[in-house]
Protein backbone atom coordinates (compact mmCIF):
# COMPACT_ATOMS: atom_id res chain seq x y z
CA UNK A 1 0.00 0.00 0.00
CA UNK A 2 1.19 3.10 -0.94
CA UNK A 3 0.00 7.22 -1.28
CA UNK A 4 -0.99 8.23 -4.76
CA UNK A 5 -1.93 11.83 -6.41
CA UNK A 6 -5.48 10.91 -5.71
CA UNK A 7 -5.68 8.06 -3.47
CA UNK A 8 -3.85 4.69 -1.84
CA UNK A 9 -2.13 2.54 -4.29
CA UNK A 10 -2.91 -1.18 -3.33
CA UNK A 11 -0.66 -3.95 -5.00
CA UNK A 12 -2.20 -7.43 -6.40
CA UNK A 13 -3.93 -9.30 -4.05
CA UNK A 14 -3.83 -6.71 -1.16
CA UNK A 15 -7.09 -6.04 0.96
CA UNK A 16 -8.47 -2.60 0.83
CA UNK A 17 -11.03 -3.48 3.34
CA UNK A 18 -11.84 -6.44 4.90
CA UNK A 19 -15.37 -8.28 6.27
CA UNK A 20 -16.05 -7.79 9.47
CA UNK A 21 -13.99 -4.50 10.16
CA UNK A 22 -15.89 -1.79 11.49
CA UNK A 23 -15.43 1.25 8.81
CA UNK A 24 -16.72 4.84 8.55
CA UNK A 25 -15.95 5.53 5.39
CA UNK A 26 -16.56 4.90 1.08
CA UNK A 27 -13.97 4.03 -1.59
CA UNK A 28 -14.06 5.24 -5.03
CA UNK A 29 -11.70 3.00 -7.38
CA UNK A 30 -9.64 5.61 -9.37
CA UNK A 31 -7.73 3.41 -11.54
CA UNK A 32 -7.24 -0.75 -11.65
CA UNK A 33 -9.91 -3.16 -10.37
CA UNK A 34 -10.76 -4.78 -7.28
CA UNK A 35 -12.69 -7.88 -6.29
CA UNK A 36 -15.67 -7.46 -3.43
CA UNK A 37 -15.51 -11.13 -2.04
CA UNK A 38 -17.55 -12.78 0.96
CA UNK A 39 -16.66 -15.16 3.28
CA UNK A 40 -18.63 -17.61 4.70
CA UNK A 41 -18.48 -21.36 6.12
CA UNK A 42 -18.88 -23.12 3.04
CA UNK A 43 -15.42 -20.36 1.68
CA UNK A 44 -14.49 -17.66 -0.23
CA UNK A 45 -17.07 -15.99 -2.71
CA UNK A 46 -16.67 -13.62 -5.42
CA UNK A 47 -19.32 -11.23 -5.98
CA UNK A 48 -17.91 -8.34 -8.19
CA UNK A 49 -14.81 -6.64 -9.87
CA UNK A 50 -15.30 -3.37 -9.80
CA UNK A 51 -13.49 -0.79 -12.15
CA UNK A 52 -12.69 3.16 -12.11
CA UNK A 53 -15.55 5.22 -11.05
CA UNK A 54 -17.15 2.42 -8.88
CA UNK A 55 -17.37 2.91 -5.66
CA UNK A 56 -17.73 -0.01 -2.30
CA UNK A 57 -17.67 0.28 1.66
CA UNK A 58 -20.94 2.89 1.02
CA UNK A 59 -23.17 0.85 3.74
CA UNK A 60 -20.27 2.39 6.05
CA UNK A 61 -21.01 5.78 6.27
CA UNK A 62 -24.74 5.15 6.30
CA UNK A 63 -25.01 2.90 9.50
CA UNK A 64 -22.18 1.71 11.98
CA UNK A 65 -22.01 -1.97 10.95
CA UNK A 66 -19.44 -4.75 10.35
CA UNK A 67 -18.46 -4.58 6.80
CA UNK A 68 -20.50 -7.25 4.89
CA UNK A 69 -17.87 -8.26 2.42
CA UNK A 70 -13.78 -7.99 1.61
CA UNK A 71 -12.79 -6.08 -1.06
CA UNK A 72 -9.06 -6.75 -2.14
CA UNK A 73 -6.66 -4.99 -5.22
CA UNK A 74 -6.73 -7.44 -8.52
CA UNK A 75 -3.26 -5.88 -9.99
CA UNK A 76 -1.75 -2.34 -8.73
CA UNK A 77 -4.77 -0.76 -7.88
CA UNK A 78 -5.47 3.25 -6.19
CA UNK A 79 -8.47 3.69 -4.42
CA UNK A 80 -9.58 6.86 -3.00
CA UNK A 81 -10.83 7.20 0.80
CA UNK A 82 -14.26 9.12 1.21
CA UNK A 83 -15.18 10.26 4.90
CA UNK A 84 -19.16 10.98 5.39
CA UNK A 85 -18.12 14.62 5.80
CA UNK A 86 -16.75 14.96 2.47
CA UNK A 87 -19.57 12.50 1.02
CA UNK A 88 -22.19 15.01 2.16
CA UNK A 89 -19.86 18.47 1.35
CA UNK A 90 -20.42 16.90 -2.15
CA UNK A 91 -23.79 16.16 -2.13
CA UNK A 92 -24.20 19.77 -1.06
CA UNK A 93 -22.08 21.05 -4.06
CA UNK A 94 -23.76 18.44 -6.88
CA UNK A 95 -27.17 17.04 -5.74
CA UNK A 96 -27.06 14.22 -8.61
CA UNK A 97 -24.48 12.99 -6.81
CA UNK A 98 -26.78 11.57 -4.20
CA UNK A 99 -29.07 10.60 -6.82
CA UNK A 100 -26.44 8.22 -8.34
CA UNK A 101 -25.07 7.32 -5.26
CA UNK A 102 -29.14 6.01 -4.44
CA UNK A 103 -29.15 4.31 -7.98
CA UNK A 104 -26.16 2.30 -7.35
CA UNK A 105 -27.74 1.17 -4.19
CA UNK A 106 -30.85 0.52 -5.55
CA UNK A 107 -29.88 -1.63 -8.33
CA UNK A 108 -26.87 -3.81 -5.59
CA UNK A 109 -30.13 -4.31 -3.56
CA UNK A 110 -31.84 -5.47 -6.20
CA UNK A 111 -29.34 -8.00 -7.59
CA UNK A 112 -28.97 -9.42 -4.36
CA UNK A 113 -33.03 -9.80 -4.03
CA UNK A 114 -32.50 -11.77 -7.21
CA UNK A 115 -29.62 -13.93 -5.52
CA UNK A 116 -31.55 -14.69 -2.24
CA UNK A 117 -35.14 -15.47 -4.42
CA UNK A 118 -33.01 -17.84 -6.65
CA UNK A 119 -31.53 -19.64 -3.74
CA UNK A 120 -34.42 -20.02 -2.33
CA UNK A 121 -36.68 -21.29 -5.15
CA UNK A 122 -33.55 -23.97 -5.40
CA UNK A 123 -34.22 -25.38 -2.16
CA UNK A 124 -38.37 -25.39 -2.58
Amino acid sequence: MGRGALGTVFQDGEFIIRQGDQGNCMYVVQRGEVEVIQHSDSGEQHLAYLKPGDFFGEMAVFEKEARSASVKAVGESMVLKVDKKTLLRRITEDPLLAFSLLQVMSHRIRDLDELVSHFRSGTD
